[in-house]
């Protein structure tokens, strides 16, 4: 076994530092710049690890990628996460979830409190005009380069087609990814029967239950304080434990998550307004790193830093627990080939439905043709040259304040 190998990592305590450090600067770097949520995360991580740094396959990254997408919460930190394990096992896993999630709660923190003094947070729209159309064509690049181990067979592609299309149409995206790794793994069983391999992929089965809906049932005091500027223990604890409950059930994009947060914390509790809500996730979209730290803004609007510390702990823990769980079975579903067939599947439908966020987030990001200009470039340059993503995110970040400051 060569020192590069994860499992060297247990035999030779140098070789396992020096993993942990590298997983550690990493995701670090890629919580500073991972603007344009989930989609163009992945994309980023692609850039880095596979393109770049070659610590995985392009095989095993998108088994990673759709398995990620069979547990609650969001995606690309859990892909963060199993992406970290992989690399330097399980102190890895902690410091690359820890790692891409810390920059974003910090900013969010930041923009909560100008957000409770102030009343407004800074605006971004100039910061965003030019950083948006760069992460499209980032996306696009990291698309393009895994259509081919995505995309093996013409079923496969016809899959991929047919959910990119239900996904435009409005279908539930959870219910696409269902729908795509059981049609594979259908069509797999028709042409052979399960054998008893095939009992892997049953043990996915009970991790999708944890997707069921979730049915949930006083206005807040501004200038300089939060709801409640000295909340008690059990204010905290129904807190925490809410936002714990939002982050084990919740499938989806933030949008979904908008829906959870409206349901407890301005519906059933009544602690924020649909308004501050609506500005929270904003703030989770803008700032880069995890939508998820939408619930980071929430925190710290009901019960200040403290609030906004233990809403992140809450939300962002049923991750680490679930993708804990789930180092044991990615390995064991590509092991067999029914469950394999499955896996292929669910990366196919992924794959699209990363193509369909994508496509709607060109839609409203490239307005111009100076937008336009500015993906084109960022896509050519991706495919002549091994620039590092951020060069791109401060370039575009640079055009579009450049822009707002003459116009």
């Amino acid at each position: 076994m060569s020192q590069d190998e994860p499992g060297a990592n247990e035999r030779d305590p140098m070789a396992a530092r020096r993993r942990l450090r590298e997983v550690t600067l990493l995701f670090l770097k890629l919580g500073v710049i991972a603007f344009g949520g989930p989609a163009a995360h992945t994309a980023m991580m692609r850039d880095e690890l596979v393109r770049r740094r070659g610590w995985v396959s392009d095989q095993r990254f998108v088994d990673l990628m759709g398995a990620t997408n069979l547990i609650p919460g969001p995606n690309s930190t859990e892909l963060a996460i199993h992406l970290g394990y992989d690399r330097a096992r399980w102190r890895g896993l902690i410091a690359a979830g820890v790692c891409f999630i810390l920059p974003a709660a910090l900013m969010v923190t930041a923009l909560a409190w100008a957000y409770v003094t102030y009343g407004s947070t800074p605006a971004a729209e100039g910061l965003l005009y030019g950083i948006v159309p760069s992460v499209i064509a980032i996306i696009a690049h990291a698309l393009f380069g895994l259509l081919r181990t995505v995309v093996k067979t013409v079923w496969l592609g016809v899959l991929a087609v047919a959910a990119l299309a239900a996904y435009l149409l409005g279908v539930n995206e959870l219910l696409v990814l269902v729908a795509g790794a059981v049609l594979a793994a259908a069509a797999r069983a028709l042409r052979r029967p399960p054998g008893r391999g095939a009992a892997h992929g049953v043990l996915a089965a009970p991790l999708l239950t944890f997707g069921g809906s979730l049915k949930v049932g006083g206005s807040p005091v501004f200038g300089g304080l939060p709801v409640f500027g000295d909340p008690t223990g059990g204010q905290l604890l129904q807190l925490f434990a809410t936002m714990l409950k939002i982050g084990s059930v919740l499938y989806g994009s933030g949008y979904v998550l908008l829906a959870f947060l409206r349901g407890d914390f301005v519906d059933r509790l009544g602690w924020i307004t649909n308004q501050q809500l609506i500005d929270a996730v904003s703030i989770g979209q803008v700032t880069p790193g995890p939508v998820f730290t939408t619930a980071t803004f929430v925190g710290y609007m009901i019960a200040g830093p403290l609030g906004a510390f233990l809403a992140t702990v809450a939300i962002f823990l049923p991750s680490f627990v679930f993708v804990g769980l789930l180092t044991k079975l990615t390995d064991k579903l590509r092991s067999s080939e029914w469950t394999s067939a499955l896996l292929d599947g669910l990366n196919a439908a992924a794959l699209a439905l990363m193509a369909g966020v994508s496509y709607e987030l060109g839609r409203t990001a490239i307005i111009d043709p100076l937008t336009a200009g500015i993906a084109v470039v960022t896509l050519v340059l991706l495919w002549q040259t091994r620039l590092n993503n951020a060069w791109f995110i401060a370039g575009g970040a640079a055009i579009g304040i450049a822009r707002a400051l003459l116009f």
